[in-house]
């Protein structure tokens, strides 16, 4: 293995991060808060610096599997140290594990706080929680291929590795091209929902706020009611956007080019918008009963609204809320904590295990029933008609099975420090899914106060998908 060219790839990674963090530093110039000015002055020096020392350390030469993996880890863990800096300096938050907790939740886009008064902290901060969010949802990882074309074979391994999902098909035959399609498609979308936002009265602030954390499936807000804070109007907007974002950005390009105009002929965005559908039909007419049961105080349109809206932020790992839902019916509650475990499509910015694998996971599974009646019969997984590649079926296999033991790993961990299984169950897996919130203790209206390096671990799990961090642990990936 070579390390020269994996430490002047993750250098010239923070130099970009370093250029990201004087965005917010021209908000709270904007805002007349001078003192966040400084922080994010300095912390951008000191970023620049590590970034340059590590690109002077390293040298150019070509990425293969070992060294691509490397980059992408540790791509994310210094792009969350160096993210904690401005939170620390602003003293915003005093402890470096707390301010590492929010910087990784912001980068992994997974969206748990541990902030006890959000809207106490300064603009500044509160827009760079939510642009870290956003840089993470597009992926730094894709936006460092698209602007760093000398990768050569590597920049391909690198795009297979962030982008989300059993396929990673490129839309280019360079991964460069392909990067830069997706970069454009998610600016593109930026703009439409802040323009739609500011059309329905936000300030340009909390329209650039909440977008970048709607595309990036990430759920931070400025606000400490999150998007409760916002008239219906506003929640419509967010929803169709995170509905979005949910989706497999390769079908959107397709859209652009004219080559497929319906989004249902894709197998896995009709089962993506059944399984929301049936939640959301389903718990409308829950909180329904509990209104008509006297437990809940719920008119039909509006159990419908926050029905949809919690479907949708929980399924994509968005993890906005409109309401507390650790009040709602037991049936409710169920199904959210489902749809954390399911995710979004492919190749979208939501996290968790994806529709596409559960579809191959759940097919794999019915056959490997059928031979046991029928063991010499041959039989192959199709999805949408077409038949699964065998090795597709063990790579989602062998993910499923990494997941759920990295989640009951996670579970057993947090449970030790005397919490309840339901707290240490939901905070597992809105970390390892980067969804967010979770039940009890971790609800949509508390925050996560619990064992936070445990956490920061999931986090950067479910943001890899499991398997990058996982071949650290192998000798093999070590050996020469």
């Amino acid at each position: 293995m070579n390390l020269r060219p994996v430490l002047r790839s993750v250098g010239r990674l923070l130099l970009l991060l370093a250029g990201a963090q004087l965005i917010p530093a021209l908000c709270s110039l904007f805002y007349g808060e001078l003192a966040t000015v400084s922080a994010f002055l300095f912390s951008s020096a000191l970023t620049l610096v590590v970034g340059l020392a590590l690109t002077w350390a390293g040298s150019a030469g070509q990425v293969y599997r070992r060294e691509g993996t490397l980059i992408v880890v540790g791509g994310w863990v210094l792009a969350s140290l160096c993210g904690a800096v401005p939170y620390l300096l602003t003293g915003t938050l005093t402890s470096p594990v707390d301010a590492l907790f929010e910087a990784a939740s912001g980068f992994t886009t997974t969206g748990a706080t541990v902030l006890l008064d959000i809207e106490a902290a300064s603009r500044g901060i509160l827009f760079w929680r939510g642009f870290t969010q956003w840089l993470g949802g597009i992926g730094i990882i894709v936006l460092f291929v698209a602007l760093l074309p000398e990768l050569g074979p590597g920049a391909r391994f690198l795009y297979k590795l962030e982008v989300p999902g059993p396929t990673a098909e490129g839309l280019k035959p360079r991964i460069k091209d392909t990067a830069m399609v997706l970069f454009r498609l998610y600016l593109l979308f930026t703009v439409a929902e802040t323009l739609l936002l500011l059309l329905c009265g936000l300030s340009l602030y909390d329209a650039l706020s909440h977008t970048f954390t709607t595309l990036s499936t990430g759920g931070f807000s400025p606000h400490a009611d999150s998007i409760g804070a916002f008239p219906p109007v506003v929640h419509l907007v967010i929803l169709i956007f995170m509905i979005l974002a949910g989706g497999n950005f390769s079908l959107y390009y397709g859209l652009r080019r004219r080559r497929g105009w319906n989004l249902l002929r894709d197998a896995e965005f009709r089962i993506y918008l059944a399984i929301m559908a049936i939640a959301v039909v389903v718990m409308t007419w829950d909180l329904w009963l509990g209104s008509l049961r006297g437990t809940l105080d719920y008119s039909l349109p509006r159990a419908l609204l926050d029905a949809s809206f919690q479907t949708t932020s929980i399924m994509t790992t968005t993890g906005f809320a409109t309401t507390d839902f650790s009040y709602w019916p037991k049936v409710s509650q169920l199904i959210l904590i489902l749809l954390m475990f399911i995710g979004g499509c492919a190749g979208s910015t939501s996290g968790s295990i994806k529709v596409m694998r559960v579809a191959i996971g759940f097919k794999a599974a019915l056959r490997e029933v059928r031979l046991g009646f029928s063991p010499s019969t041959v039989i192959s997984i199709l999805v949408g008609g077409k038949r699964v590649p065998e090795s597709v079926v063990r790579s989602v296999v062998g993910f499923l099975v990494l997941f759920v033991a990295s989640w009951g790993a996670g579970t057993l961990l947090l449970a030790a420090g005397d919490r309840s299984l339901v707290t240490a169950a939901t905070a597992a897996i809105a970390t390892l899914g980067n969804v967010g919130p979770g039940l009890d203790q971790v609800g949509p209206s508390a925050n996560f106060a619990l064992e936070k390096l445990v956490m920061v671990l999931l986090m950067w799990l479910g943001r890899l998908e499991v398997y990058s961090i996982a071949a650290l642990f192998t000798v093999a990936f070590w050996r020469r």
